[in-house]
């Protein structure tokens, strides 16, 4: 395992550099180098690091999302407000329907199967948006307008959403039916996660300020294990309530740390935020090469040019979801065109899930995941170079 390790790491960061260097995203080096010492091409990686690779990519994601949080402006969020609400399940929902209507005409599917490949596809990539945004709102690059925070929040629901949806769709394809009760974990699981996230990091906020006024400081490395203990606990509530109720742990951490940036010292939070600012550079290349190892770059041949055709298609359809996302607000073409790009790339979710419909034995299994295994390798590129490229020609710095 740790020759594992020290490939992924020295490997990942090893092109991340190359690729930074030649003015090119690093995660495209990072994802590349998972993908060619992954078991699908060279097959190095110790088998015992692809069994946790699923817990040690939701670590990486925990890190950034608690980076993400201790950046967000909570003031700034409320201001965008509607957009904010819509962008997190219209533009998924756009693409949805297109693979939903498409895909029978394109591929020897059923409509159900249609509706999980959909699913499957639907998600943006937190893991590559979330840094992104909260690299342009330290920067104050479109932060007047709130685009940044509006695109992080928007983002952050949007896989609540579609993951939903897509265990309700699973369920049918195999032979059962959808419930009411299935839908309505969709604002349940937000509002719950919103909540549970909110209160922990309230009475976090005091815990710290009882020591502080005690004299009995807890230094800023120490409070950095604490909130990560409080935010594995946060995504372990998630499988532990998921036969009873469902919470979004993911959305639950990003509220922890936002309230928790909310009620305490604003030097003490920045020092936190630049903390796990400095973990963000080892998490970023264990998360994406390790999403590369999980790409079965095998199927990408079979797809062929069907996948590829449905893929733009879809995109088209979800780029319209975000335009009318859109619509009332005082953005102008280029910071909706931003926003449209902002929200191209896939990565996470599909690593996650797109296997899991060939693994139940679905019969359509096979081409779902290699249609998302297509749009891992098309959009995450072409998402990260969007952004990097998009927003010094479409957004605003503030002064």
């Amino acid at each position: 395992m740790l020759t594992s390790l020290a490939l992924i790491l020295l490997m990942g960061l090893i092109l991340g550099g190359i690729c930074q260097w030649l003015k090119i995203p690093r995660i495209i080096g990072m994802l590349m180098v998972g993908i060619v010492i992954g078991p699908y091409v060279l097959d190095l990686l110790d088998p015992s690091i692809m069994m946790i690779s699923p817990d040690l990519r939701q670590i990486a994601l925990v890190i950034i999302l608690i980076k993400a949080g201790l950046s967000l402006n909570l003031a700034d969020l409320k201001k965008v407000g509607r957009p904010a609400i819509l962008m997190s399940f219209l533009p998924a929902t756009f693409e949805l329907l297109a693979f939903y209507f498409l895909a029978p005409y394109f591929f020897d599917i059923t409509s159900t199967e249609s509706a999980v490949m959909g699913a499957v596809l639907a998600a943006v990539s937190p893991a590559v948006v979330v840094p992104k945004m909260i690299h342009l709102i330290e920067n104050k690059i479109g932060t007047k307008k709130s685009i940044p925070q509006m695109i992080l929040a928007g983002a952050s629901c949007d896989d609540v959403f579609v993951i939903v949806l897509f265990t309700t769709f699973l369920t049918m394809a195999q032979g059962g039916s959808a419930s009411f009760v299935s839908l309505l974990n969709i604002p349940v699981s937000i509002v719950l996660g919103l909540a549970l996230g909110g209160s922990v990091g309230f009475l976090l906020s005091r815990f710290f300020e009882i020591f502080h006024k005690n004299n009995r400081l807890i230094r800023n490395s120490k409070k950095v294990i604490v909130i990560l203990g409080l935010s594995f606990l946060l995504i372990s509530i998630e499988t532990w309530l998921k036969d009873f109720v469902s919470v979004s742990g993911l959305l639950a951490v990003i509220s922890m740390a936002s309230i928790l940036k909310i009620k305490s010292n604003q030097d003490v939070t920045k020092r936190l935020s630049e903390k796990f600012g400095k973990l963000w550079v080892f998490a970023e290349i264990l998360l994406f090469v390790l999403i590369g190892s999980a790409v079965d770059i095998r199927y990408t041949l079979s797809a062929g040019i069907p996948a590829l055709c449905i893929i733009f298609i879809a995109l088209i359809f979800r780029s319209f979801g975000v335009f009318l996302c859109m619509i009332g607000t005082n953005l102008n073409f280029k910071e909706k065109l931003f926003s449209v790009i902002a929200y191209l790339p896939k990565a996470t979710v599909q690593a996650a899930i797109g296997a899991i419909p060939l693994a139940v034995g679905l019969p359509a299994g096979k081409i779902i995941l290699s249609v998302a295994v297509l749009a891992i390798i098309i959009t995450a590129p072409l998402g990260a170079i969007g952004i990097d490229i998009g927003h010094k020609y479409l957004l605003e710095k503030e002064d």
